[in-house]
């Protein structure tokens, strides 16, 4: 089970962190190129730099695809270099606006041989259960994970996520939507290849979702987001320290940007940025 996989690099780094790799090109150290080359050589530094340290990483379709002809090229090449370096690797999915795209996006990133290899993914369920569907045989079959997105830590989330819905909240309705999947999923570690995406800015979610589906693995978003910080993502952990991870972003690739020193030491900073985001979180969390 993938899913078994990472709680146990978690485990054996005691680092319950994914790095984000996502940073504007403009923000790339300027012996980068601006193109899906130069965005694949920054993000291969940056895993060769945090190996051992940071037990997942996170890579966005979109990211890549947006930066010209080349870059689903480059994406397959940074996902591979990824899994060669031994992180856990997860892949936000492109945009899917229909069941017949959702089929199209199973069967290319998660079917026997895709060129982009990756040990889960990460999408919205909030167009329905025939967008959901699709990817579950690769969940049971291929030990794939999915992460389906409940509640996001951008600002305005609470526009429409935190709408009442009856007795419920929108996002806590969309994750009991989530929970009616993969049940029979669970690994060694106890916790099911479906799993859900939530919000590191609002700590009364994280706790609800926690209690409420003891068996489904969280993937904390939004990090770097103001509203967020280490105490609210504890609420996301069991008793043990397990059961969650959460993503740093730009807070540890554009670490540099906030230094003195300057963008020569990009890969220090981004280190620095990414200890200090384990010490923070391990004040809060004891990885068991």
């Amino acid at each position: 089970m993938s899913v078994d996989i990472l709680q146990e690099k978690i485990r054996k780094t005691k680092n319950p962190s994914v790095l984000e790799l996502i940073l504007p090109v403009s923000d790339l150290p300027s012996r980068f190129a601006r193109n899906a080359e130069g965005y694949a050589a920054c993000c291969g530094e940056l895993m060769e730099h945090l190996k051992g340290i940071v037990p997942a990483v996170r890579v966005s379709f979109n990211a890549f695809v947006l930066l010209g002809h080349d870059g689903l090229y480059h994406l397959s090449e940074t996902l591979k270099k990824a899994a060669e370096l031994g992180f856990y690797v997860l892949l936000d999915a492109p945009e899917i606006l229909s069941p017949a795209s959702a089929k199209m996006t199973a069967e290319s990133l998660l079917g026997e041989g895709s060129i982009y290899p990756c040990d889960g993914l990460v999408i919205s369920g909030y167009l329905g259960s025939d967008v959901i569907k699709p990817f579950l045989p690769y969940c049971k079959k291929a030990k794939k994970d999915l992460f389906v997105v409940a509640r996001t830590a951008n600002k305005s989330a609470p526009e429409l996520q935190d709408l009442l819905a009856g007795t419920r909240l929108v996002h806590a309705a969309a994750a009991d939507h989530v929970n009616r999947y993969g049940a029979d999923t669970a690994g060694k570690s106890g916790y099911t290849n479906v799993g859900i995406l939530a919000a590191a800015s609002s700590a009364e979610s994280l706790r609800n979702l926690r209690a409420k589906y003891p068996k489904r693995f969280l993937l904390v978003d939004g990090y770097d987001y103001p509203n967020a910080n280490a105490k609210n993502c504890a609420n996301a952990f069991d008793k043990f320290g397990h059961g969650a991870v959460v993503c740093g972003g730009m807070g540890i690739t554009c670490a540099w940007k906030e230094a003195e020193s300057g963008e020569e030491a990009y890969l220090d900073h981004a280190k620095a940025a990414a200890d200090r985001m384990k010490k923070n979180l391990t004040r809060y969390v004891t990885v068991l």
